[in-house]
């Protein structure tokens, strides 16, 4: 998790299910401090996030993250949420984490909806 409670690919970690029930410590928490090791990581987009932006971020820092091959295949999957992550970290950039974390702290999941 980052510093705004959003996960790397664009999940909002503060109201993820994973999270709070304790199944999922985060993205970035403990390779800052050498708790974890970032090479044992088994996600992709964790692994290319922190490698190349260090902890405390999310792709939607990333200046690469529209052509990135790595998010690209993790939005192609089937499933709904992976379209909402993309439209998050979509969001993130045109208006900021602070927006985005007004907006999903009111969720009940890691997506929601991000207009009224």
């Amino acid at each position: 998790m980052t510093g705004h409670g959003i996960g790397c690919c664009g999940a909002f970690c503060e109201t993820c299910r994973e999270r709070t029930e304790g199944r999922c410590p985060g993205c970035t928490v403990g390779y800052e401090t050498g708790e974890r090791d970032i090479a044992k990581a088994r996600c992709k987009i964790k692994t290319c996030c922190i490698g190349k932006l260090g902890g405390g971020c999310s792709c939607a820092d990333c200046q690469g993250s529209p052509r990135c091959n790595v998010l690209q295949d993790f939005y192609g999957k089937n499933g709904y949420k992976y379209k909402k992550y993309q439209e998050s970290l979509e969001f993130i950039r045109a208006s900021g984490p602070a927006a985005f974390v007004t907006i999903a702290k009111k969720w009940k999941g890691a997506y929601g909806r991000l207009a009224n």
